[in-house]
């Protein structure tokens, strides 16, 4: 049995569709349900009796479930789960005598938006700058105590930002939106209290849907990898199985990042929307991460290519509008 936490979010559903798909016994763990049959406990990574239950007969350990908020306002609760409730499930797991854990970190723990080198491989000095960065750091600290015990294999992978194709085109996407779209970006920066941005955002409304091409305070378009969820999903299950993959950290995502000059025309291709460039405050997101060491030594592909991701995106963006309010 292989447990699953964040079993109901974008990277955990599709991976217990994956093991399931391939005939392994899966228990999802999440804060709701997934409305799915099969195995599942409901709950927290706080509450210590249903992680009780939920290692209860597991051989595996998938550690996807994390929170993630950019608000001071949740930043206790982000410690609490990110934490103290990854040293929970892990104390749970070697407890029970678990075969393999397998942690979801993220290239916050370098960080990707402020390399001291590119690209950035596994041995960049870890120094991250935002309290998610930290508690994921914090929680890499934590399995490699466990492997230092010898109670468990562990692995260590650094996600990249993961994305479902169909997202990218979507103005209510959660990430897509605010990235590649001016007016969901406004909202988004009105809900962070971003007075200046805000601002700065409005005076570039052309009073028509538009896209945003986001520049650094130089005029430098911002470069970042844009990873599919089902290449994610492929990177895991070697994490889970590949012998190779013991002990180690990897940074999981495409082959390449991508530039937003080259980009934004792509997708105002398929949108017809016209894009308005806008030089935000600061140095910008600007980064190229190396999954050379996944490749290399668990023969990780990454089959989405961007131009694969946004075939199918607009196949979906063309579902969604007819009859659909769009900005």
């Amino acid at each position: 049995m292989i447990l699953v936490t964040g079993s109901t979010g974008r990277v955990g559903r599709a991976v217990v569709a994956a093991l399931r798909a391939k005939g392994r016994d899966v228990r999802g763990f999440d804060l709701r349900p997934s409305g799915a049959d099969g195995d599942e406990v409901v709950g927290s990574l706080e509450d210590a009796a249903q992680l009780g239950r939920a290692v209860a007969g597991v051989s595996d350990v998938l550690h996807l479930g994390a929170f993630m908020s950019w608000s001071p306002a949740d930043r206790d609760r982000m410690f609490a789960v990110n934490v103290e409730g990854t040293r929970r499930l892990l104390d749970a797991a070697s407890a029970q005598g678990i075969r393999r854990f397998v942690f979801a970190s993220s290239g916050e723990v370098y960080p990707e938006n402020r390399p001291e080198f590119l690209p950035v491989t596994e041995d960049h000095p870890l120094n991250p700058n935002s309290p998610y960065g930290l508690t994921k750091l914090l929680g890499e600290e934590l399995v490699r105590f466990h492997q230092r015990s010898g109670a468990m294999q562990t692995v260590i992978l650094r996600f990249s930002h993961t994305q479902d194709a169909s997202e990218l085109l979507d103005e209510d996407s959660f990430f897509s939106g605010p990235r590649f779209f001016l007016r969901p970006r406004v909202r988004q920066q009105e809900n962070f209290g971003n007075r200046a941005v805000v601002d700065l955002l409005r005076s570039k409304d052309i009073g028509e849907p538009a896209h945003v091409l986001a520049r650094n305070e130089d005029g430098r378009p911002f470069r970042m990898h844009i990873t599919e969820t089902r290449d994610m999903v492929a990177g895991i299950l070697l994490a889970l199985d590949h012998p190779n993959a013991v002990g180690g950290v990897f940074n999981l995502g495409s082959d390449d990042p991508v530039d937003f000059a080259d980009l934004l025309p792509r997708l105002a291709a398929r949108t017809g929307l016209p894009i308005v460039p806008v030089d935000f405050p600061g140095p910008g997101v600007y980064y190229h991460t190396s999954n050379a060491r996944i490749r290399d030594t668990l023969g990780f592909e990454a089959k989405w290519t961007m131009e694969r991701m946004l075939e199918e995106a607009a196949a979906a963006r063309q579902q969604r509008l007819p009859g659909e309010r769009r900005q």
